[in-house]
Formats: structure tokens, C-alpha cells, sequence
């Protein structure tokens, strides 16, 4: 398979060189790219002195800070035009183990998608404070009862996506800008008829620099996750309206 490990950074200066040194030694025949928003700590410029020296690392430099869902459509935009097999999301503070790389790699054998996830058995998130956790888990909980997608951990940053499955859910016609594409990809795989496989990984606070989670990304996962449950009860609700009441097959007269 033809890999492209795809890694969004804003202000990781602290963290990129170690971040690329990790993944080129665990998936040494992958290609990485940096889709870098205009950082202005010189992560790009860091990430381009690795990359003459470890090879097989691009940097896309992007004007201006739009996004995690920007930057990965992007990126995927890239990935699918090059005729890569597969694409990986992975965060460049290393609260991502590059290490787990290959485990998700070998998942995708009998899978379209594959999340390294917090929530399944194996799974943990260590030193995170409780209410934190209780955060994290209550979005993941209510997710799952707006969208019915099955997915424990559709919040998960750490994930693998066979290039067919990109295509069939129109990934490009996105809306999330933030970390609900995550949540949004997860979405349209399920409704596609995609498989997805949840691997257990262990999620590491970031120890340098400043998470990009804030008020506004929170509020745009739940207003769009809202909506989208909202509006899938409606089409089903006017479905069965408009066929009406049947016995077997057939609709009573």
C-alpha cells in the first residue's frame, strides 16, 4: 500500500521534529506531509529542514490558521490526486504515538476505516483530569445517541482511511471546520456502508505547547452533530409517513 501520513500543525515548533523522527521510524516506507497554517513559531521551516534530511516528508505552507477540517481536506485533496492507497490523520504533538502507526495500518485489512480509539477495551487516557474525561466522554456518549454510528470514540484524531472510502463519502463536501470533522467523517462513513474498526490506543496529554481545543470548536461539534440527528429522526419520520401503515410487503388500503 501506497501511504500518506498526513499531520495539521499550528505553533509546534516543540514538537515537530521529534513528532517526524518518531513516524519515519515506524513507517519508514510512508511519505509524510505537513500542512502547516502559517505557524509563527517557524514549525514549517523545522519540518523542511527534516524533511531534506530524513526524506519522503513535504510541507504544505497554508497563509493563514483555518482549521483542522481545512487542513485535512486539503491534505486528503493531495493524498487522492497523488493515487495514494491511504491516508492517516495524526496530531503532531505526539498525544498521537507514532509508533502505533503500523497497528493501524494492519487494521484496515477487512476495514474502510480505522480510529485508534480511547473507548474501546485496551484503550486509556492517562493523567487526564476528571472533568476532562467526564467531557470527553459525555460528547462521545451523546454522539453516539444522535448519529447511531456505533463508534465509541468518534471524536478520535488518530485514524486511517482507505482512499476508496474518501471517495464514496465526498469527504471534500465536509462542513466541520474544527475537530467535528472528526465527528463528521465517522458519519458519512457509517451512512455509506463503510466498515470501521476502533483499535485501542493510549491517548498522552500534550507536554509541550498549548491544545488547540477551545469553546467555539466544542460548540461547532454539538451544534452540528444536533443537527445532523435532528434532521436524519425527520427524513425517517417523513419516510414512514409517506409510505404508510403495511402488513408484509404490501401497504394497507
Amino acid at each position: 500500500m501506497r501511504v500518506l501520513v498526513c499531520t495539521p500543525t499550528y505553533v509546534e515548533a516543540a514538537n515537530i521534529e521529534e513528532f517526524l523522527r518518531r513516524t519515519r521510524s515506524a513507517v519508514p516506507d510512508a511519505d509524510v506531509l505537513v500542512l502547516d497554517d502559517n505557524s509563527p513559531d517557524g514549525t514549517a521551516d523545522l519540518a523542511e529542514k527534516l524533511a531534506a534530511e530524513l526524506g519522503r516528508i513535504e510541507v504544505l505552507r497554508r497563509p493563514a490558521k483555518q482549521g483542522l477540517g481545512n487542513a485535512y481536506r486539503a491534505g486528503f485533496a493531495i493524498g487522492l490526486a497523488r493515487g495514494y492507497d491511504v491516508l492517516v490523520q495524526i496530531d503532531a504533538d505526539l498525544s498521537h504515538d507514532p509508533a502505533a502507526l503500523p497497528h493501524l495500518l494492519d487494521a484496515l485489512d477487512g476495514a474502510d476505516l480505522v480510529i485508534g480509539s480511547r473507548y474501546v477495551p485496551g484503550g486509556s487516557i492517562p493523567h487526564w483530569p476528571a472533568w476532562r474525561r467526564g467531557l470527553s466522554r459525555y460528547g462521545n456518549l451523546y454522539t453516539g445517541f444522535m448519529l447511531r454510528t456505533g463508534v465509541r470514540d468518534a471524536t478520535a484524531g488518530f485514524r486511517a482511511y482507505r482512499a476508496e472510502i474518501l471517495e464514496r463519502v465526498s469527504y471534500a463536501e465536509t462542513r466541520a471546520k474544527g475537530y467535528g470533522f472528526q465527528i463528521e467523517m465517522a458519519y458519512r462513513v457509517q451512512r455509506a456502508g463503510g466498515r470501521i474498526t476502533e483499535v485501542p490506543i493510549t491517548f498522552t496529554d500534550r507536554v509541550r505547547g498549548h491544545s488547540k481545543m477551545s469553546l467555539t470548536v466544542m460548540l461547532e461539534e454539538m451544534a452540528l452533530v444536533t443537527w445532523w440527528g435532528v434532521r436524519d429522526r425527520w427524513r425517517g419520520r417523513r419516510g414512514v409517513r409517506r409510505a404508510g401503515p403495511s402488513v408484509g410487503s404490501q401497504p394497507v388500503r
